[in-house]
């Protein structure tokens, strides 16, 4: 049911062409990632890419191999006959031709699960009769590591998360968040990452501090791990900030993902996760989309132009480089030209294809406002020539903007002429100060009104004075207390 459930989103993709104007190097990119991944990815480019289909079929069946999932075939010969029978997928080669399927591997793999799920059911049940919690906890995580590599994620999470019942110190909970969130992210479900991604947190810093005393109760100790303990942290906290921006990229917060994108560590401190989960290139990818839809341009300036560690993420994919310089010198043509031409890169990536048309459309209004700043009118021949669209489309799209308020202007459409809305500074200048001194007149008056108060009841306490006296007091302290 999971695979036909995958299979119906993966109908609803749209297909892409590989031509000169829109190149993808299917072995380079597939290169860098290893385990269930790589069969994610290249089922994603199986359904939208036809033309490259046979190609990562036999990719995919290569890889399956080096797993222990038999399932993963099945998802991955399904995907191609679901292209064999659209009109992009005409003309290919069937199953059959392009590659064999193992049986024999299929079978044998299918017993040895059979036969290891059954000897860690075993030894669980064994361990709960002795009530042996550590042995428990042990048996529950084995077991949840087998079924996410079997593919039964549901089993898999049941078992991570009944072993949090058998932690006795916050290694174990860290050690069980960690497992969680490296499933939530092959499962792609990006709601249920934030939650325990606090937990590991919270064990984690209960771990630092209990390391700490730890280290001051033995001293002679504490040298021989001080040097592995930062490291440690260091990657565990890495990894925590790119699952928490992998789930605000999913969630569709982009402004929280680029800022989480772009205060990760170096590469090196997620440790092994680059590649089973994650390459360096899609944070790249990902930080730098996220930033230049939701963030200012000083903002990316101090934060992505002028960030040395994320520089190290963006070696990885040159062209992400030449995309920033481009939208920082206000090339917007360039910035358009580049995300076309790598859009299937971007439609393909598990995690980005979702929102790459409400990146690009957030990018196309970036460039139209950041363009329209420096000017009090402007053709829209003139904006057209320089974002490389058509007068039609840029009239379009700058209706919707002043509809929604991004832009502050008017459109002539017989003149086809953008006009900024005129402001009188001088009176706005004006009117602010007049605001001000109201607004200071009234704060004056509470003070006054809140002095007056406390020397009327000095008058009503005083027990020297007479009533005639205090009431006297009192016409004097409020007088003109409410004018």
């Amino acid at each position: 049911m999971e695979v036909d459930v995958e299979q119906q989103q993966h109908r609803r993709r749209p297909v892409f062409t590989i031509d000169d104007d829109h190149s993808f190097d299917l072995d380079a990119y597939i290169a860098p990632y290893t385990g269930r991944t790589v069969i994610d990815r290249l089922i994603a480019i199986i359904i939208q890419c036809p033309s490259i289909a046979p190609h990562a079929l036999s990719l995919a069946i290569q890889r399956v191999y080096r797993l222990r999932d038999p399932s993963l075939l099945n998802a991955v010969i399904s995907a191609y006959e679901s292209v064999l029978g659209t009109q992009e997928g005409k003309g290919l080669p069937p199953v059959a031709d392009v590659v064999s399927v193992d049986m024999e591997w299929v079978e044998d793999v299918t017993k040895r699960n059979i036969a290891e799920r059954t000897k860690l059911e075993v030894e669980l049940k064994t361990y709960t009769n002795n009530m042996i919690k550590e042995s428990i906890r042990m048996a529950h995580r084995d077991l949840g590591d087998f079924f996410r590599s079997t593919g039964e994620f549901g089993l898999a999470l049941k078992h991570y998360t009944k072993s949090r019942e058998f932690c006795s110190t916050s290694q174990h909970v860290l050690d069980m968040c960690m497992s969680v969130l490296e499933l939530a992210v092959e499962q792609r479900n990006y709601a249920h990452i934030p939650s325990y991604v606090y937990k590991a947190e919270g064990a984690l810093e209960s771990l630092t501090i209990g390391g700490a005393v730890a280290s001051a109760a033995a001293p002679s100790s504490a040298s021989a791990s001080q040097g592995r303990k930062p490291t440690d942290r260091d990657q565990i906290q890495t990894k925590l900030e790119f699952v928490l921006a992998l789930s605000h990229l999913g969630t569709g917060a982009y402004d929280k993902a680029a800022t989480a994108f772009l205060k990760l560590g170096p590469p090196e401190q997620l440790g092994d996760w680059i590649g089973k989960l994650v390459a360096p290139s899609d944070i790249a990818i990902y930080g730098t989309l996220c930033a230049l839809s939701s963030l200012s341009r000083s903002l990316v300036k101090s934060q992505l132009v002028d960030n040395p560690t994320f520089a190290t993420y963006i070696e990885q994919e040159p062209y992400v480089r030449e995309l920033v310089q481009a939208y920082m010198t206000s090339d917007f043509k360039t910035v358009l030209d580049i995300l076309s031409r790598y859009s299937i890169r971007h439609n393909t990536d598990i995690h980005l294809s979702a929102h790459i048309p409400e990146l690009t459309k957030l990018i196309r209004h970036v460039a139209l406002i950041l363009y329209f700043q420096p000017f009090e009118t402007v053709r829209l021949e003139r904006m057209a020539e320089a974002l490389g669209w058509s007068v039609e489309e840029v009239e379009r799209e700058v209706v919707g903007l002043i509809q929604n308020r991004k832009i502050i202007g008017r459109v002539d459409s017989r003149g086809k002429i953008l006009v900024a809305k005129k402001t009188d500074h001088r009176a706005e200048l004006f009117g602010h100060a007049m605001r001000m001194a109201s607004e200071m007149e009234k704060t004056n008056r509470k003070l006054l009104l809140r002095m007056r108060l406390q020397q009327a009841d000095l008058v009503v306490k005083d027990p020297k004075m007479t009533r005639r006296e205090q009431e006297r007091g009192l016409e004097i302290a409020l007088g003109d207390s409410l004018m």
